[in-house]
């Protein structure tokens, strides 16, 4: 067997070290420091955006816009159920109703048609996610939330670098969220940040994020705020990181290319389906994700490709069919098939940045030979059909 390729591993090429002991020298190494106002100015400025307010994570950052907005708690918010668990529980825990909806096959976004048939007189914002690094329709969603007077909550935690239609993601929601989690596009091990041109947002967020504190007298409290500061070690890694962003995402794309070049024939002969591309949109290909068609589910061969010494992760679990929501009134089994299909046939292959090309066209072959092989099988035994 080969050496272990793991789906993803953190590329620290830069000054991450030189920044994070110069952080330590300064002994500012919790939320204070200049790393951390440097890092929200730059990454904001990066993207497109006035403000940025760094937190301890892509979740508590969606918790932190959820409760900046100060929506009337048992409002609705419509968000795909095909997508990572944070996204429901910073609905939850700000008191909130999620409300899924289902996924477009062509795109693995939540499908805009899907959104308009969820609203109600209680609806009063749409989390729009991008996923696996390739835009959702923003046209449309932003048209139906004007058309409603929805909020926009963007969560663009895995397409830092991407594009719709030429502007950047994380330019489209009032409150625009990311993570830098080890396996983001840039790292603080763990971190995230709200975007916003909204000043009394970003001042409301920073004060949330900081316990609540006020600098009249900082330990009496009108609102409740949370523990959720960046330390300025984790900023100097992230600043260190964004330094080098497009390299970054120029590797990302050739990585995603690279891919889909080798593993088209076994789309064209309808085995698989490869991740979406449009030439108006730009996809960073935050993992390179696969989707099967031929009947064999994804954890048959996932677990092939581990035996080759190969790591990959399953697509998302389906939110509206988490046993961890059965316990909530709002809780329905609703029928969302694309969300569902997704969730059973799609798995992503190894995607950090360290890979090199030796290692994607190994992991490429190691697929195209393992769905042959049970290609055949499958023809052989119509009981797999």
């Amino acid at each position: 067997m080969k050496s272990f390729i793991p789906v993803s591993e953190p590329w620290l090429t830069g000054k991450e070290l030189e920044y994070v002991q110069d952080a330590i020298k300064s002994t500012f190494i919790s939320s204070e420091g200049k790393y951390i106002e440097e890092f929200e100015t730059k990454f904001a400025s990066y993207v497109g955006r006035k403000f940025g307010v760094a937190c301890t994570s892509g979740t508590t950052a969606l918790i932190l816009a959820f409760r900046a907005l100060e929506l009337e708690k048992g409002s609705e918010v419509i968000l795909p159920s095909f997508t990572i668990i944070s996204c429901a529980l910073a609905v939850i825990y700000n008191d909130l109703i999620p409300v899924f909806v289902d996924s477009d096959m062509k795109t693995w976004n939540m499908n805009p048609d899907e959104i308009e048939r969820k609203i109600t007189s209680k609806t009063k914002a749409i989390l729009m996610v991008h996923t696996y690094g390739f835009p959702c329709d923003v046209d449309r969603i932003v048209k139906i939330a004007q058309k409603y007077n929805l909020y926009v909550i963007e969560d663009f935690a895995e397409a830092i670098g991407s594009e719709y239609k030429g502007v950047k993601c994380g330019n489209f929601g009032i409150i625009s969220c990311t993570s830098f989690y080890a396996n983001k596009l840039i790292t603080t091990g763990e971190g995230g940040m709200c975007l916003t041109d909204d000043k009394k947002l970003a001042e409301k967020m920073k004060r949330l994020r900081n316990l609540a504190f006020i600098p009249e007298k900082r330990f009496l409290h009108y609102e409740l705020g949370f523990n959720f500061r960046m330390t300025n070690i984790q900023a100097a890694i992230g600043l260190a990181q964004l330094e080098n962003i497009e390299e970054r995402i120029k590797k990302k794309i050739f990585m995603g290319k690279l891919y889909s070049e080798l593993l088209k024939p076994l789309e064209e002969k309808g085995v698989i389906s490869l991740p979406p591309q449009d030439p108006q949109h730009k996809n960073t290909f935050w993992m390179y994700g696969v989707l099967l068609k031929n009947g064999t589910t994804a954890d048959e061969i996932m677990k092939k490709l581990y035996e080759k010494g190969i790591q990959t992760r399953p697509f998302f679990y389906p939110l509206h069919l988490q046993p961890a929501f059965e316990k909530f009134p709002w809780f329905k089994k609703d029928n969302l098939p694309v969300s569902e299909y997704l969730g059973k046939y799609g798995f992503y292959l190894p995607s950090g940045l360290t890979l090199d090309e030796e290692k994607i066209r190994f992991v490429a072959q190691s697929l195209i030979d393992i769905l042959k092989k049970n290609q055949v099988n499958y023809l052989k035994n119509p009981t797999l059909r």
